[in-house]
This record gives structure tokens, C-alpha cells and sequence, in this order.
């Protein structure tokens, strides 16, 4: 008899245990704790810190022209490309390790052009002009970096809107089909090929000397259209001079050259003084010019401060002819044609 009651005993003891140990787990937690789960080990993997790129970052080093700026080169919610907007706070891990949407479609938005004949896919096979096929680049747009090291011919040269620089290159041997005289005073008396601009382009320049004029402004034109072979002449007589890595700063390679488009153009005051050198940055010109140009449809097409994302050093006296939708844009923003298109950008055939 005593043995069972032991036995009983024991039982008892070990069913008001397991009883206990079921009610502390269902107790509630403490007020205003959260109980979560921890990320899968997947998810723990795909965590990291987000990191911001900045315009014109890209050795990861900071400097005062690299950090974005209220109202100038910050785009708009839903721009192309977006790389421009000031980075997101970081979500909670649970959301972290869901894909991120693409964005970099190709296609322009916000009034931008949309894909045509100039602004089409990506490269073919899918990857960027710079081979990594993601990442913000060079150039301000997501997609390809603005050097020679991957090299794109454009589909469409012949567009009003076409970005050449050096990693979108012309056609061989590209000669622009409606080049004319524009009525305008050069520093040189002439009658040559450095003379001509595409036919709108022309016109245009003539209504902004005609304006300039009229504010005070008298100015020349030192070197308009340029063909490929005499590009070769002019960049092999700088590298000679300079070096290869002096000469890119400031030079295009041939077929990379804006000015073979027909629709770019050095200016200077009507007495040439400083024309194409660094001191007309200085001048009642280029201050005429940065404040006006775009009016009439051309840009400061290489800004003070953006050399890493153009490529090329301050122009002041460069003007390059866009339109005076996308002139007028882009001179509100005080940004780059580059950074206007981002990814939307014409692709090899």
C-alpha cells in the first residue's frame, strides 16, 4: 500500500509541474516589450548599413562638390534613374531581404522622352556600359560609367537630344546632314567647317547673340562643327603636348566629340580675348551666357564643379544645343545633361 502511494505521489508531482512550466510560457510579455523573431540567416546575410552615393562619387572619397544640394541637383520623386534623391532610412530587417523594384527601365519620365530611336534598352546581354549591369556610375545615372574603358555607339546621331561623351561615341566617320552658316560674327574671318552648326542649332545661336547684343553682350563664335578626322589632328597634338591622362581632361577622343554633332559651339566676346581659355570665366560674356543661355536652348555643357561626371574640366564658353525644354530644366537644376537623362541614355545599334 505504501508503495503506491508513493507512486501516486510522484505522479501527482511531475502532471502540476509540466502545468507550471505551460503557464509561465503563456504568461504576456512585459508592458511595452515586443517580441520578435530574429531574421532568418538569409535575411541576416542580405542586412548591411545603406550607403548614400553621392553625384560625381566615385573613389568614395568626400569632397565639398560631391554633397547634394537643396533644390539644385536633387531630382524630383519619380525621376529617372533617382540616384539623385537623398537616400531612404533603412527598413526593418523583415523587409530588407525582399528584392528592391527596379527601377532602372531605360524609359524617361516626368516629361523626360520616353524610349525611341535615341533612348533605348540596355546593352545587349542585359549588362551596363560600365560591366556591372548596377550601382550609381560616374555619371551621376545608374548603369555606366563616363570613361573610355566601355565604348557605345549612339543609335540616333542625328537627334537633337543625343548624348555624346566618353562612353556614347558617334558613328565612324558621322557627318551631320543639315550643316549651315550661322549669321553670327566669328573671331575669324574664314568661310570653314568651324564656322557651321546643325540648321536649328543656327538659328537658335542667332537669336541668343541677337539677345546678348541687346543687353550689352557682344559676342563671337571661335569654333563651331567639327569632323572626326580633324578631332584626331587636334587630340594627337594635345596628347603629344600633354600626355594621354592631361589631354582627356579637356579634349574628346574622335568620334567622342560633341562638336562633331553640329550642335556645339565655342564662344568669346566679339574680341576674342580669353577664347577657350579659363579666364573667360570671368568675363560679362560668361556671365550673360550661364545666366541666358538656356532661353534659347543651349547649356553650359561642362559646369564648374562637375568635371567627374561630365568628364571634362569647366567650359564656360562650350554651349551645346538641346532644346529649350530640356535647356530650361537642366539649367534650373544646375545639373548635367548626363544626370538629366541618368539611365534613359542612347544605346549601341
Amino acid at each position: 500500500m505504501r508503495k503506491y502511494i508513493v507512486t501516486f505521489a510522484a505522479a501527482v508531482l511531475i502532471v502540476a509541474g509540466g502545468f507550471w512550466a505551460w503557464g509561465k510560457n503563456q504568461a504576456p510579455a512585459a508592458d511595452g516589450a515586443q517580441i520578435e523573431k530574429p531574421p532568418a540567416l538569409a535575411q541576416q546575410h542580405s542586412q548591411g548599413t545603406p550607403t548614400t552615393v553621392l553625384d560625381g562619387q566615385n573613389d568614395g572619397s568626400a569632397s565639398s562638390e560631391n554633397k547634394p544640394e537643396q533644390d539644385k541637383d536633387q531630382r524630383p520623386s519619380g525621376s529617372v534613374g533617382g540616384q539623385d534623391k537623398p537616400a531612404k532610412p533603412a527598413k526593418p530587417a523583415a523587409d530588407q531581404s525582399k528584392p528592391a523594384k527596379n527601377t532602372n527601365t531605360g524609359a524617361a519620365q516626368n516629361g523626360k522622352p520616353s524610349q525611341n530611336a535615341s533612348f533605348g534598352k540596355t546593352p545587349t546581354g542585359g549588362k551596363s556600359a560600365s560591366g556591372t549591369g548596377s550601382g550609381s556610375s560616374k555619371t551621376g545615372g545608374k548603369g555606366f560609367i563616363n570613361t573610355y574603358s566601355v565604348e557605345h555607339v549612339v543609335s540616333n546621331p542625328k537627334s537633337i537630344e543625343v548624348l555624346v561623351n566618353k562612353t556614347y561615341r558617334l558613328p565612324e566617320g558621322y557627318v551631320p546632314p543639315d550643316l549651315v552658316y550661322p549669321n553670327v560674327p566669328f573671331i575669324f574671318s574664314e568661310k570653314v567647317d568651324k564656322r557651321k552648326m546643325r540648321r536649328e542649332a543656327a538659328a537658335a545661336l542667332e537669336k541668343l547673340f541677337a539677345a546678348a547684343k541687346k543687353d550689352g553682350v557682344e559676342l563671337a563664335g571661335v569654333s563651331g562643327y567639327r569632323s572626326e578626322s580633324r578631332q584626331k589632328t587636334l587630340y594627337n597634338n594635345y596628347v603629344q603636348r600633354d600626355g594621354v591622362k592631361a589631354a582627356d581632361t579637356y579634349s574628346a577622343r574622335p568620334g567622342h566629340s560633341e562638336h562633331q554633332t553640329g550642335l556645339t559651339i565655342d564662344v568669346s566676346g566679339i574680341t576674342g580675348k580669353c577664347a577657350a581659355e579659363s579666364c573667360f570665366a570671368g568675363t560679362k560674356e560668361a556671365k550673360w551666357l550661364d545666366k541666358h543661355a538656356h532661353e534659347y536652348g543651349f547649356i553650359i555643357r561642362y559646369p564648374e564643379g562637375k568635371d567627374s561626371i561630365t568628364g571634362y574640366k569647366y567650359e564656360p564658353w562650350h554651349l551645346r544645343y538641346v532644346g529649350t525644354r530640356i535647356a530650361n530644366e537642366i539649367a534650373s537644376r544646375s545639373t548635367t545633361l548626363e544626370q538629366y537623362f541618368g539611365s534613359a541614355v542612347p544605346v549601341s545599334k
